[in-house]
């Protein structure tokens, strides 16, 4: 084939705007080091690549693959994201799943009891066995 067109590859690719973005990317792999599957006769990139697309010398796949990758903004993660977390768990506590309001008067109640007035002295005798605890030393009554 002497020169290759379009019209030579349309019949293997049937859509136009997929065989050029195809052709582009085979071109730009070609100029990043990708190995030619025929010879170059001093044509260049993106002739060579309509030339190995008319002539099914690539493989299809892998080309729409690379192509589909170069255009991707985002990569998805499988963990989900804080967002997301967040939303589940107002979803849950909005359905009810985890007892809505009575959960709240419970929790309440929890933060009630766990608040508590502690004397100074009660401070300083919890330091002080913190600190016999941290050099090693038995602590009275354990």
């Amino acid at each position: 084939m002497a020169r290759v067109t379009v019209e030579d590859c349309v019949t293997k690719i049937p859509n136009r705007f997929e065989l050029v973005m195809t052709a582009a990317q085979r071109a730009r792999d070609i100029s990043a080091g990708a190995e030619l599957t025929m010879d170059r006769d001093n044509d260049k990139n993106p002739v060579v690549a309509l030339r190995e697309i008319a002539d099914e010398t690539v493989d299809y796949g892998v080309l729409q693959e690379t192509l589909v990758k170069s255009l991707q903004r985002y990569v998805e993660s499988d963990e989900p994201i804080e967002e997301e977390m967040d939303v589940r768990a107002l979803q849950q506590d909005v359905s009810g799943e985890y007892g809505g309001e009575a959960n709240e008067a419970e929790e309440v109640e929890e933060d009630e009891l766990t608040v508590h007035d502690v004397a100074a002295e009660d401070v300083a005798d919890a330091m002080a066995e913190a600190e016999a605890m941290m050099e090693g030393a038995e602590i009275e009554g354990y």
